[in-house]
C-alpha cells in the first residue's frame, strides 16, 4: 500500500450508496494506503468533519462531492464548509465529482478557491491516483 503525506481519509458525499460503493471500491483499486468514509447527505458530512477533534477517525484529505443531491446540495455544503473553524479543513481538498453537464457547475467550482478539481462520474482508479499525485506527497 502506498502512503501519502496529510492524506488519512477520503470523504465521499454522495446520496446514492451505489454510487459510493462503487467509488470507494475504485479507491480501493488504486493502492493508496487511505480510510475512505461515504455519507449519503450534507448534513451526515459536516457532522464527520466537525466530530474529528478527538482524534477518533482519520481526518479526510479530499472530500469528493456530488453536486445534486435531495435537500443540501453541494453548493450548500460548500457554502457551510466556507464557515467551519479552520482546525476542520486541515489537509482538506475538495472535487466535485458530479453527472452534471452544466457549464455553470463547473464555472462556479472554479470560482471556489476550495474546490481543486471537477470531475465527471464514475470515479475510476486512475482518476483518484491523478487527483492525489497532484496534490499530496508521497511518505517515505
Amino acid at each position: 500500500m502506498k502512503k501519502y503525506k496529510d492524506l488519512n481519509g477520503v470523504l465521499l458525499v454522495d446520496d446514492d450508496k451505489f454510487t459510493n460503493l462503487i467509488h470507494t471500491k475504485a479507491i480501493e483499486r488504486t493502492g493508496i494506503d487511505v480510510k475512505v468514509t461515504a455519507v449519503s447527505n450534507v448534513t451526515d458530512a459536516l457532522a464527520f468533519l466537525t466530530s474529528h477533534e478527538n482524534g477518533d477517525l482519520p481526518k479526510p484529505g479530499i472530500i469528493l462531492l456530488d453536486i445534486n443531491m435531495p435537500g443540501l446540495n453541494g453548493w450548500d455544503f460548500m457554502k457551510a464548509y466556507h464557515e467551519l473553524e479552520e482546525k476542520f479543513k486541515v489537509k482538506v481538498i475538495v472535487t466535485m465529482l458530479t453527472t452534471s453537464l452544466n457549464p455553470d457547475d463547473e464555472d462556479r467550482a472554479k470560482l471556489d478557491n476550495q474546490i481543486v478539481s471537477f470531475m465527471h462520474k464514475p470515479l475510476r482508479p486512475e482518476m483518484f491516483t491523478q487527483l492525489v499525485e497532484t496534490y499530496f506527497e508521497v511518505d517515505a
